[in-house]
């Protein structure tokens, strides 16, 4: 792979340079939907879990999750995070480029939040992985961008962004499956500096029946 196309070393390079208390909160759209989808805690996969926010917060509510991202420098500041909150006994970080290797095992809960990049990867091919590692019951929540923040990577570019439909039926999903969510809601998000706008996500929360 090109250098210019390297995951782990675009991603290095961010985290470098991004300051490590950046994303240490969990999402809150991601803890409404839990809040009316999954209350009980079980086995979390978060997807490109950054500074582990979201894993961490999971794993405060009992949750025993494995945390994934391409970069070393997040997941250490993961670990970093479980060992201060005391919750290393529930994270678990492994190394992974989705677009080559994922973890292996089923999960009631799979996690995709902002799981995007400038970079080209085969998007759909992993969260169709994602939706392979659900286990019957559980729940995967895909959370993304459906409009252009100003401090994004794609500001003042023409960017079009699928339906919640869309990326539903993007997933290609076989068996016996529920949509609990598929909606694109308006919030207002805090960026870099304290900079606000007002967003569209894509929300999607399907189940696996069995």
């Amino acid at each position: 792979m090109d250098s210019a196309n390297d995951s782990a070393t675009f991603w290095e390079k961010h985290y470098a340079g991004t300051d490590a208390r950046w994303g240490t909160r969990p999402n809150v759209v991601l803890t409404d939907l839990l809040a009316d989808l999954a209350p009980a805690p079980g086995t979390a996969l978060d997807l490109g879990c950054g500074h582990g926010g979201d894993a961490l917060w999971l794993a405060a509510q009992g949750w025993e999750v494995t945390a994934v991202d391409v970069s070393r420098t997040a997941l250490d500041r993961v670990d970093a995070g479980a060992a201060a909150t005391g919750v290393t006994d529930r994270v678990r970080t492994e190394r992974h480029d989705l677009a080559a290797t994922f973890p292996d095992g089923t999960y009631t809960l799979v996690a995709a939040t902002y799981f995007h990049t400038p970079l080209t990867i085969p998007r759909d091919q992993v969260l169709r992985r994602a939706a392979a590692a659900v286990a019957p019951g559980g729940l995967l929540t895909v959370i993304e961008h459906a409009s252009v923040a100003p401090w994004s990577w794609e500001a003042g570019k023409d960017v079009r962004f699928p339906t919640p439909d869309g990326v539903i039926a993007s997933l290609e999903l076989t068996g016996d499956w529920h949509v609990e969510r598929g909606e694109a809601p308006q919030r207002t998000a805090t960026g870099p500096g304290g900079r606000t706008a007002t967003v569209t996500d894509n929300v999607i929360a399907v189940r696996r029946i069995r």
